[in-house]
């Protein structure tokens, strides 16, 4: 009888069962393949997204009886501008899986009444902010453009309620997104303020895209091309958010 003790014999059988390992799980790979099943790998979800689970408020800023700011060589009010700005951000965030509601979808005022008082006003903004919490909204983005009487002043700039700590942190992620997506000719940071649009218990943000009141910006505005970085920016920095929020609260 051989001794199948000897180091050397040992080591053969080893090699031996490993081959036969090797082509049993190869041969098993095949035939999955050709019954159309993929093998999973561990720690990766097939078709999730970035947003998947992120329920995210838009607010067109302004509809209806107010225009907002009105471009300066154009004459296209903002309230326009704001709306197809929104729309592009709701398909770049559907499309990273986000779940998307619109305060609006049309030129309209979302408070009653057929004239210009600040109590019509202060109803428009109360009724976007309970949309926003109607719709279970995790972060609420109110867009705007804005206008200055210098028509050198430019870039995106993010601004936060001030005190509020969750939308100081999504204030800065969306600033900074804006900053390295559309790479704007002056930098600017996020920044608090008080708005009443923002006064909410979701983390909120108002984002002012650019300046109607810069001429090269108005062109930018109005390109759908630059639509869609923005919404690109928007996205990434929402991204950037959720991973930051991972990383406070585990």
């Amino acid at each position: 009888m051989k001794d199948w003790k000897h180091p050397l014999l040992r080591s053969r059988m080893e090699h031996f069962r490993i081959g036969i390992l090797l082509v049993l799980g190869i041969t098993c790979i095949g035939l999955l393949a050709g019954a159309g099943v993929q093998p999973q790998v561990r720690g990766t979800a097939a078709g999730s997204q970035p947003l998947t689970g992120l329920t995210v408020a838009l607010d067109p800023g302004h509809g209806g009886y107010d225009g907002g700011a009105r471009a300066h060589d154009s004459g296209i009010w903002e309230k326009e501008i704001n709306l197809q700005i929104a729309l592009a951000v709701e398909k770049e965030l559907t499309a990273r899986g986000a779940q998307v509601t619109l305060t609006r979808r049309e030129d309209i005022c979302l408070a009653p009444g057929d004239t210009a008082t600040k109590a019509r006003k202060r109803a428009d903004l109360k009724a976007r902010t309970d949309l926003a919490q109607a719709a279970g909204a995790d972060v609420f983005l109110s867009i705007h453009l804005n206008e200055y009487r210098s028509r050198s002043e430019s870039g995106p700039q993010v601004f936060y309620q001030q005190g509020g700590e969750a939308g100081r942190l999504l204030a800065g992620a969306l600033q900074e997104a804006l900053v390295a997506g559309l790479k704007p000719a002056k930098v600017r940071k996020a920044m608090a303020g008080d708005y009443f649009v923002l006064r909410s218990p979701i983390p909120s943000a108002l984002v002012e895209c650019g300046f109607l009141s810069n001429a090269a910006e108005e062109k930018l505005l109005l390109d759908p091309v630059y639509h869609a970085r923005i919404a690109a920016a928007l996205a990434d920095g929402l991204t950037e958010y959720r991973q930051l929020l991972q990383r406070v609260d585990p």
